[in-house]
């Protein structure tokens, strides 16, 4: 039985209008899950006669009316306890449309369409396969999303937060009071949902939350898709009007093996690739950087683009790795609309275009993930497990369904809704290991004892095996520095099923090499060398990624050795290995500068220093190899294939010079390297067929800034067995020189 209780003004009793005290008191104190069971329309019996009960809710109203749509007819609403308002309609049936207007001591008046009289807009099916952890587009659930609900347009709002007590929509549109909003919970799926009609596109929005402790929370939605700019930490109703223009690309992506074929990779950092400084060194616009991005890509051969983490983070100097907005574009260049024109552009002029994802930790502000709902919902609960010693910040609870799901329905979301060409996972290595930078007793084992977090692996397997299925194409690559097997293999034979992974100890081994006096590199070869031994156990990319030029470890530039002729003469025999060599190819932007300081992410690329005319020829060399690569199938098509390149010398380690051939499906290159200043002239390389070779390409040629040493452009073999080969030919080396040998 409804007990009586009169409102404290001596409005009507709340059993009149069929609400207990609990729920009247838990909704004016801003404590109730559940206010559609209150708050709307609902079937009444008010004596003998059968009609509709509406209720409304403003705890700083004085009085209110309900306004019927169809024919404006006026019904006085009576007053309960709180800003609880009622009033009956006899022979109504609870379809009804209508509005409630509010009244103020100060004489204004606040009028709206009650979100309450509409059902939920999630349906039974979304929720299992969200809690089942299966929601391939969870995204197009949960968050705010811009609709049509009977007629009336408005925002469907949803979030998961199954551990509070209670979640309001606030936001511009209500004067962020947490009392107006509050969201109904969607039952044990732990998702709360509301829809409210007349909020615009770009209004600014949170969630306020209370925790079971009765603690009050404002978050930002872990959907947003778009933030506002920071330092604010608002989500934004989004709402795209883009049309796309690259479906020619995306099909012939379809059909595309990117493994045979040439992939050069230019990694940017949106913010300091290059600035306004006449406008307060601002930022460039997505939509400004664009043509002038992809002018400059396609000069240097570059076949994508990936772009340092894109999602949206709070703080410059994280780089955007530490993610607080995981399905928005950040604002810091312009809207989500922009950046989808960035990526189609791009298609357009032939450029891919990945970003850097992070699913491996996130921070703690309290206005993003950590402890959203009052309780470890995201993170682990244990911080043994849950937080990372070397960021400070929090990892993700794998083995959550729930979260997991958010994670995997990030990747793909990326993927469909920006038709972005891949993933670059970064820090992977934190993820497997549960004791990854932890020291004994600091961290827990698996159920079986060992230190790998075997709910991470099958995070990985799963993303990457629907990836693979649902977007013919699109890669991912892994950024994993330690020796785990099977990175890049076939999820069906255990691997972690990524397409790629950067070769870090190919990178740490090689700039060792550079580094080094030319003196010295006799006692070091097998530092370039090494590397060949494990070539082909995964799907390699070659990273100088932009990790080794910042914190105090120099720009490539300085990593050299020798004057400054000696210098860009090292670097250009680094990126010619590079190149050459098997493997697909990353480099950090700046590169084509040879920049004397290492990346400071808070200024400008130094693209001054074109104007030096030695860094103008080392920047034509970068160009000329680039597109050299592209014309070359020698150099790709064949990279992880481990019949297609072969050492032809490795021994000469007291003149430092190697020589390698590198096969296509249709014939050869050869590729000899000195590693020294010295000149070696009058040298014999083994050659795997007899006849004539033409150099067709240098690092040594003037143009490039080279000595132009006097070298054979065309040179033809004498039955002189060298090198394990019947025949051979004898070329000068210039100084510090990579020289590719094609066969006429």
């Amino acid at each position: 039985m409804i007990p009586t209780q009169a409102t404290e003004t001596g409005g009507v009793s709340l059993r009149t209008i069929g609400v207990t005290s609990s729920d009247a008191r838990a909704l004016r104190d801003g404590e109730h899950y559940e206010p559609h069971r209150i708050l709307g329309a609902h079937p009444f019996k008010k004596g003998r006669r059968k009609g509709v009960m509406i209720r409304a809710f403003h705890p700083d109203a004085k009085k209110a009316v309900c306004i019927l749509e169809d024919n404006g007819e006026q019904f006085a609403m009576d007053s309960a306890q709180g800003g609880l308002f009622a009033c009956f309609l006899p022979d109504a049936a609870p379809g009804l449309v209508y509005r409630i207007r509010f009244f103020f001591s100060n004489g204004s008046t606040f009028e709206r369409i009650d979100p309450y009289r509409f059902l939920p807009t999630i349906g039974e099916q979304d929720l299992h396969y969200f809690n089942e952890g299966t929601h391939r587009e969870l995204w197009s659930i949960l968050g705010a999303h811009p609709r049509r609900c009977d007629g009336v347009d408005g925002v469907a709002f949803a979030v998961w937060a199954p551990n509070a007590k209670r979640v309001s929509v606030v936001g511009d549109f209500c004067g962020w009071d947490g009392r107006l909003y509050p969201m109904r919970s969607l039952g044990s799926s732990g998702v709360f949902e509301l829809f409210i009609p007349g909020v615009p596109a770009g209004s600014f929005y949170k969630f306020e939350l209370v925790s079971q402790s009765g603690r009050l929370q404002l978050r930002a939605d872990p959907f947003a898709f778009e933030c506002e700019l920071r330092p604010s930490t608002a989500s934004r109703v989004h709402s795209s009007s883009y049309v796309w223009n690259d479906a020619s690309w995306l099909e012939s992506r379809r059909h595309k093996d990117l493994f045979k074929s040439p992939l050069a990779i230019y990694e940017v950092h949106l913010s300091s690739w290059a600035r306004v400084p006449e406008d307060g060194d601002r930022f460039l616009s997505y939509r400004e950087v664009t043509p002038r991005l992809i002018e400059h890509a396609k000069k240097y051969g570059f076949t994508h683009l990936e772009l340092m983490a894109i999602a949206e983070y709070p703080f410059d100097g994280s780089w955007g790795y530490q993610v607080t907005g995981y399905y928005a574009p950040t604002s810091r260049y312009g809207s989500p609309d922009d950046f989808r024109f960035l990526v189609d552009e791009c298609h357009k002029h032939g450029i891919g275009v990945l970003i850097d994802w992070v699913p491996a930790h996130f921070p703690r502000d309290d206005f993003a993930l950590a402890h959203f709902d009052g309780t470890c919902l995201f993170e682990y609960e244990d911080p043994r497990l849950g937080q990372h010693p070397d960021w400070g910040t929090m990892v993700f609870n794998y083995g959550r369904r729930e979260v997991r799901n958010f994670l995997v329905a990030n990747a793909l979301f990326w993927l469909k809704e920006y038709h972005l060409d891949g993933l670059r996972v970064d820090a992977v290595s934190s993820m497997l290991y549960r004791d990854y930078s932890r020291p004994e007793g600091e961290w827990l084992p698996n159920h079986y004892g060992g230190r790998e977090n075997l709910e991470a692996i099958s995070f990985f397997q799963e993303v990457n095996s629907i990836i693979r299925n649902d977007f013919p194409g699109c890669i991912t690559v892994a950024e994993e520095s330690t020796s785990w097997g099977g990175v890049t293999n076939d999820t069906q034979y255990g691997g972690l099923g990524f397409s790629f992974k950067w070769n870090m100890g190919w990178m740490h081994d090689t700039l060792e090499y550079f580094k080094r006096d030319p003196i010295y590199r006799k006692h070091h070869q097998n530092e370039l060398t090494f590397a060949q031994i494990y070539e082909y156990s995964e799907c390699f990319i070659m990273p100088l990624s932009h990790d080794e030029v910042v914190h105090g470890k120099c720009s490539l530039y300085n990593k050299m050795p020798g004057d400054p002729w000696q210098k860009l003469a090292n670097l250009r025999l680094l990126l010619a290995y590079q190149y050459f060599r098997p493997g697909k190819k990353l480099l950090f932007m700046g590169t084509e500068l040879a920049p004397y300081d290492e990346w400071d992410y808070q200024h400008s690329l130094d693209w001054h220093l074109l104007n030096d005319p030695k860094r103008k020829a080392f920047s034509h060399f970068l160009e000329t190899m680039g597109k050299f690569y592209l014309a070359s199938p020698c150099l790709w098509q064949r990279d992880h294939d481990s019949r297609a390149t072969q050492w032809i010398d490795t021994s000469d380690e007291q003149q430092s010079v190697v020589s390698f051939m590198r096969r296509s499906d249709s014939g050869f290159v050869v590729v000899v390297l000195n590693l020294t200043p010295t000149p070696r002239d009058r040298y014999l390389i083994g050659m795997p067929a007899a006849g004539k070779y033409q150099m067709t390409f240098c690092t040594d040629w003037r143009e490039f800034g080279g000595s132009g040493y006097e070298s054979e452009t065309v040179a033809t073999t004498q039955a002189i067995a060298m090198h394990g080969q019947a025949q051979s030919i004898e070329i000068n080396l210039p100084p510090l020189c990579a020289m590719v040998l094609e066969p006429r």
